[in-house]
């Protein structure tokens, strides 16, 4: 079965946007998706792809749970084979050993002008690196993002960007892909 998976950004952080996980589940289903997994509170949802295109698929998506919510939840959506060829893109692999210091930024389309990361000399961030392929931002911190001054700046640039954009670590990449292959 083939499954799309919606990313959301900005809810359940800091106690704010609360969308909890059976919320999340009953309002897909309400909305007409089926077969849906919830992974984790911040907006990973896996479910059989309805048959149309994923950019589509996230129009609905937002436009239903603003409906309902009353608050704008921005919603990229990748196909299964998308999210696995994320992972297969990966341009460190070094980093799988320790997944917690290697995070996939999700952006809504590639950017039209990406200055604001080109700014950004990895040099002077080392060993801190990053690399942008297409729509998706992977960000290497290998002792810790919690520390890096480049994963600051990063987010600051991304920010600049003009597209929608959502992180997920290394670790919730793979098991998104885990839970999209039926695991």
């Amino acid at each position: 079965m083939s499954r799309q998976v919606a990313l959301l950004r900005g809810i359940n952080v800091g106690g704010h946007h609360r969308f909890p996980v059976a919320q999340q589940r009953e309002l897909m289903a309400e909305l007409g998706f089926q077969d849906v997994t919830v992974l984790l509170q911040t907006g990973n949802i896996v479910f059989a792809d309805p048959g149309v295109p994923p950019e589509e698929t996230a129009r609905a998506l937002e436009a239903g749970f603003a409906a309902a919510l009353g608050f704008s939840v921005p919603v990229m959506v990748r196909t299964r084979d998308d999210i696995a060829a994320t992972v297969a893109a990966n341009p460190f692999p070094e980093a799988v050993a320790e997944p917690k210091t290697l995070h996939v930024t999700f952006l809504s389309e590639p950017p039209a002008d990406t200055a604001p990361l080109d700014a950004l000399d990895p040099a002077g961030y080392a060993p801190d690196t990053f690399r942008l392929l297409g729509r998706e931002l992977y960000l290497w911190c290998p002792e810790g993002v919690g520390r890096s001054r480049l994963a600051a700046a990063v987010t600051a640039a991304s920010l600049k960007l003009g597209v929608t954009a959502t992180a997920r670590n290394w670790n919730t990449v793979n098991k998104i892909l885990a839970v999209a292959d039926g695991g």
